[in-house]
């Protein structure tokens, strides 16, 4: 991160659909944000959301992709994960019984982030995760 920025940064990248890809992501996203107070935060979010992409839409098919873009201000991240849509449903919160494996991505997303934003219709969303970088003195995003 250039500690002597004046303007918001935006980094993209475009993914195969493939589990791997949510590992890259992650990786590309902690280089990115090294040394930023939100940068685990945001590798968690980016993870989730990844992997919801890969499996709750056509992203996770065998030619699917999906993008991920960072937005980075001085105090502020933006996570947007766009999918390639197939889903009618827009992603919803849902509360998962303690033995599933699935189910808890959006509410971790949620639960880190400042604020969280849905848009876009079964041909394809995008879900946008707002960090903000604590005060002075703070230990949390």
């Amino acid at each position: 991160m250039d500690e002597y920025m004046s303007a918001p940064r935006v980094w993209g990248l475009m993914c195969p659909g493939s589990r791997e890809e949510v590992t890259c992501a992650r990786r590309w996203t902690r280089d990115i944000l090294n040394g930023h107070p939100c940068a685990h935060d945001a590798e968690l979010i980016v993870s989730e959301l990844g992997s919801n992409a890969l499996t709750h839409t056509a992203s996770g098919s065998p030619y699917g992709t999906f993008q991920l873009t960072l937005s980075l201000s001085p105090r502020t991240v933006a996570i947007s994960v766009t999918d390639e849509g197939g889903h009618p449903e827009e992603p919803r919160h849902t509360e998962a019984d303690p033995d599933d494996t699935h189910g808890r991505g959006l509410t971790i997303a949620m639960a880190l982030a400042r604020r969280l934003d849905i848009t876009g219709s079964q041909h394809g969303r995008t879900v946008t995760a707002q960090l903000v970088a604590p005060e002075a003195g703070a230990t949390t995003c």
